[in-house]
């Protein structure tokens, strides 16, 4: 990083003149974004196999695990025996009406639909841009149709004690059809599971309008903070929601008791639609922390989000 960089990124307080650098290594199976010799993030590029005796169907790529804060602690949690298709940082659709079918790209055990990575459109110093598929199983033959192709960019910045991680995604209609998707409780384009162990006791949320475990779910936010306890103490994951994203301020999925799973929902009031080659742009940035959540920083963070 060059001092007028790093000026300009103090400037908005995710940039520090000291910080070392962020890279990106690849091979054949993942990309994963280090900063100096510590990993931040992991994108699996080739399928991922589920736990021993759990069916293959739940095999999977195109999705984001581990995530660390910048002391190492893991913030994600993968394959639960709950929900062996919860990945880390991921996102599909779940219920759609695409010509005469219902692909459910969310949910592998019904095998009507899936996301899978298709390939690396290009990398920087500090990200990747790849393209992905929402496919669909179609008819009694069960016919692969790409429906969705997307762009997924990644980007990471960081700060003396925080990572910034940009997650965008723009979403094409490449098929004949209309895709379809009704009001539904959860899926779209942004979806959290957190470590395994953080439940009730020891893990909450917390969002921009002071909404917790047991009324957080289906609130509107600005942002929303998750935190529990990591190999590296207390740790927090802060999501903000783009201003400009359709249907912002957005609703949230979130869980009252148990385990701890977030989703960014745009259609759980009202029905989205892409015609064919329609494109949609869905943007959100993850803060990813030490320590609890400040809310006097987040609220300043997303301010500054919405300015970019």
């Amino acid at each position: 990083m060059d001092l007028k960089t790093g000026l300009v990124l103090s400037l908005f307080g995710y940039g520090s003149l000291l910080a070392g650098e962020i890279r990106i290594e690849e091979d054949a199976r993942s990309l994963c974004v280090m900063h100096d010799q510590n990993l931040v993030l992991t994108y699996h590029k080739a399928d991922v196999a589920p736990p021993d005796g759990v069916d293959e169907v739940y095999r999977r790529s195109g999705f984001i695990h581990p995530l660390k804060t910048p002391k190492g602690g893991t913030i994600t949690g993968i394959h639960p025996d709950d929900h062996y298709h919860h990945l880390g940082i991921w996102h599909a659709w779940v219920k759609s009406e695409h010509g005469q079918d219902h692909p459910d790209f969310w949910n592998l055990k019904e095998k009507t639909g899936r996301v899978r990575y298709a390939k690396v459109l290009e990398k920087s110093d500090s990200g990747f841009v790849v393209e992905q598929e929402q496919v669909a199983y179609k008819g009694e033959s069960r016919v692969e149709t790409v429906v969705l192709r997307e762009k997924l960019a990644i980007s990471v910045k960081e700060s003396q004690d925080a990572y910034f991680v940009d997650y965008v995604v723009t979403q094409v209609n490449v098929s004949q059809q209309p895709l379809r998707l009704p009001a539904y409780r959860y899926g779209g384009p942004l979806a959290w599971r957190g470590p395994l162990d953080w439940n009730q006791k020891n893990s909450d949320y917390l969002t921009s309008l002071g909404k917790k475990r047991e009324d957080s779910h289906q609130s509107r936010a600005d942002w929303v903070a998750v935190s529990g306890p990591t190999q590296a103490g207390v740790s927090s994951l802060v999501f903000l929601g783009h201003p400009k994203n359709h249907d912002a301020p957005q609703r949230l999925r979130t869980w009252p008791d148990g385990k701890m799973f977030l989703n960014w929902v745009p259609i759980q009031e009202r029905p989205f639609e892409l015609a064919p080659r329609q494109s949609v742009t869905w943007r959100y940035r993850l803060v990813v922390v030490d320590g609890e959540p400040d809310e006097k920083k987040i609220t300043q963070w997303f301010a500054d989000y919405g300015r970019s």
